[in-house]
């Protein structure tokens, strides 16, 4: 697999819910910071967006995607100085697939959602993309779009296998994000995300994803870039905002991670298959990294999973999906 697949597959769909919302006249409603993914396409007529945190509100118009990766409070109106209605005060139980209306619903619609992520890294991704993503091209609003409108036909009419394919548009939807931002954002970016727009480091990246147990230098990393070490060194810490070896060592803590609460696979196996000579070189990495033993890891993975039920669709307790 490739870098970004690499990572995509330690996350997890944990929670998901879907439908609409239709405004007419005047009108402006705020939703509550949450957690989770919000994406949302507009299908009908125009409205502002204003996100906490961000200082210029966005003007979205009929076909246009946007995709809110922040867990912000945003306020969605036809006119942002009009005061904010809450949003439970006019859709106080969300449903499968409904279309909620506020002053009749004729003026404006959009589509759209939330789901959020289960893994112990999934900040490292969220952490990457800013608080709006808004697409605008018509070629790449068209498929999210109906990424959005299949999900919401999902839970509309529920069918044998309808989460695992709504988990899977989901996947889509958050993957051709993540291409767009990369394709059109990336200037000035620091993160592994970034990096792997310019080919150089994505090739020292994807050498690392691809066989995490080499024995991997500064030097044959830099060939693998095509550079010289001095010049590889300097330009992936700019761009990754870590040293190669750090970035090695936290993609193979990761791995570990994901093994430990996942897998039954011993200590020393783990170690093996990850590039450390002994079972103490590796628990001495780990905890460096992430402040307890991999034995302690594994223990209280296992035992929240216990707990807890692996999916949560939440479909009538969140915000309105709109």
């Amino acid at each position: 697999m490739d870098p970004l697949s690499d990572v995509l597959s330690l996350l997890k769909l944990q929670s998901f819910f879907s439908g609409g919302f239709e405004a007419g006249g005047d009108w402006s409603i705020r939703i509550p910071a949450e957690n989770g993914i919000k994406f949302y396409a507009a299908i009908r007529g125009d409205c502002w967006l204003a996100v906490d945190g961000v200082p210029e509100p966005v003007h979205v118009v009929a076909g246009e995607c946007l995709l809110l990766p922040g867990g912000r409070e945003i306020r969605v109106a036809s006119d942002l100085r009009l005061p904010s209605v809450d949003v439970y005060a006019i859709a106080p139980a969300v449903k499968d697939g409904r279309v909620n209306r506020y002053n009749g619903g004729n003026d404006f619609a959009s589509i759209g959602g939330n789901f959020t992520l289960a893994g112990e890294y999934t900040s490292v991704l969220i952490g990457m993309l800013p608080p709006i993503v808004h697409i605008r091209n018509e070629p790449d609003k068209a498929m999210l779009r109906w990424c959005v409108e299949r999900m919401r036909d999902e839970l509309r009419e529920p069918q044998p296998g309808g989460f695992l394919v709504a988990q899977q548009l989901a996947t889509l939807l958050l993957v051709a994000t993540l291409r767009l931002h990369l394709a059109e954002g990336t200037k000035g970016g620091v993160g592994w995300l970034f990096a792997l727009a310019d080919p150089r480091m994505a090739a020292a990246i994807d050498a690392m994803h691809e066989r995490p147990a080499e024995r991997w230098t500064l030097q044959t990393l830099a060939e693998r870039a095509g550079m010289s070490r001095t010049s590889f060194a300097v330009t992936f810490k700019e761009t990754v905002g870590a040293s190669p070896i750090e970035y090695l060592t936290r993609w193979r803590m990761m791995l570990a991670s994901d093994r430990l609460a996942n897998s039954n696979d011993s200590l020393a196996e783990i170690a093996g298959a990850l590039g450390y000579e002994s079972e103490s070189a590796f628990s001495t990495a780990f905890k460096r990294l992430n402040g307890c033993s991999p034995r302690q890891y594994g223990r209280s993975r296992q035992s929240t999973a216990a707990r807890n039920p692996r999916i949560d669709r939440r479909a009538d307790s969140e915000s309105v999906a709109s």
